[in-house]
């Protein structure tokens, strides 16, 4: 890479500090390896917020801020906007929504992190576009802007310049597909490796696996802990209620009944939940024939899938490949 990209990260107090220091250490070691190979940092990093000083976070923890949102010098050809309650309340004012509105304007990407959506959408350059922002707020959100359409299924989502990313941590997928972009997939995995993360969680992935949602919901998510880990491993297998029971030493019908209760679901809608999570991945991930994924997922056919993906996600899988696969 013969330029630098002008990497700003505007975050508004107090700030969620991984939303910060998640994606700023991507770019921070793509720029070390880069330098360890004789080649020029790719990205000069800067940390901007409502006044230069100490940046308050949510975890107590100040950041230094360098320079202010207010200065029209910053010129960024990337700017990301940190998320946390700072920033949801940042985009009820006037003056710091124009000061962003100012940098948005000179960026050639903009990007918003967690609930940095908001200070994004309150800019208007999100209305008619798709976002997402953190679950937990995305009623909140859809009432603020009902001019943006919510993807309340992805990781991140990229609608011309304009991006944003879901919760959190899901700010380092997106820094990391940033890197991918510019200096090619051989050095995203590279820094994936250094940070010891996986290189992608696809864009068009939940923000929950289907076993951490049906864990989440559960009342018991420990009773079945290693049998879905099995499961998760096992699903080209028949995975039917007698088997599973029989890992459990249970019968067929007390298994049924015992996991039920546990989980919150039937044996056979998490299995379902399972294979469309798996489905999700490989299918955003590569090439692989829509019949071949089916096969490899433990469906009996593509038309099964088919009717699960419909259920589950509201599209098929075609649909879902062309919209949210990796190129």
């Amino acid at each position: 890479m013969s330029t630098q990209h002008q990497v700003v990260i505007a975050a508004f107090p107090p700030a969620q500090m991984l939303d910060v220091t998640g994606p700023l250490d991507v770019f921070a070691v793509a720029n070390t390896l880069a330098e360890a190979r004789g080649q020029l940092a790719p990205y000069r990093l800067t940390l901007a917020a409502p006044a230069i000083g100490a940046l308050q976070t949510t975890s107590g923890v100040a950041l230094l801020a360098t320079h202010s949102v207010h200065d029209v010098g910053l010129a960024p050809d990337t700017l990301l906007l940190a998320g946390g309650a700072g920033a949801r309340a940042a985009a009820f004012d006037d003056a710091l929504v124009k000061a962003v509105g100012g940098l948005i304007g000179s960026a050639e990407r903009v990007g918003s992190i967690c609930t940095g959506a908001f200070m994004l959408a309150a800019t208007g350059v999100l209305n008619g576009r798709r976002a997402t922002t953190h679950w937990a707020h995305f009623d909140e959100f859809a009432g603020r802007f009902p001019q943006v359409q919510i993807e309340r299924d992805a990781l991140f989502v990229m609608d011309g310049k304009f991006h944003a990313s879901a919760g959190i941590s899901a700010g380092i997928d997106y820094a990391l597909a940033l890197v991918e972009h510019d200096a090619g997939r051989a050095s995203a995995l590279e820094v994936a490796r250094e940070l010891v993360v996986f290189l992608k969680r696809p864009g068009g992935q939940s923000q929950f696996s289907a076993q951490l949602a049906a864990e989440a919901a559960a009342s018991n998510p420990d009773r079945f802990a290693e049998l879905s880990a099995w499961m998760g491993q096992h699903l080209a297998s028949p995975l039917s209620v007698p088997l599973l029971a029989e890992r459990c030493a249970m019968s067929p019908r007390n298994f049924a009944r015992r996991f039920a209760e546990a989980m919150n679901m039937a044996p056979g809608q998490y299995v379902q939940a399972l294979r469309v999570d798996a489905a999700r991945r490989m299918l955003t991930d590569g090439d692989v024939p829509v019949e071949r994924v089916a096969a490899r997922c433990g469906f009996p056919s593509a038309e099964a899938m088919r009717l699960a993906f419909k259920r589950h996600l509201a599209v098929a899988p075609s649909q879902f490949r062309a919209r949210f696969q990796k190129t």
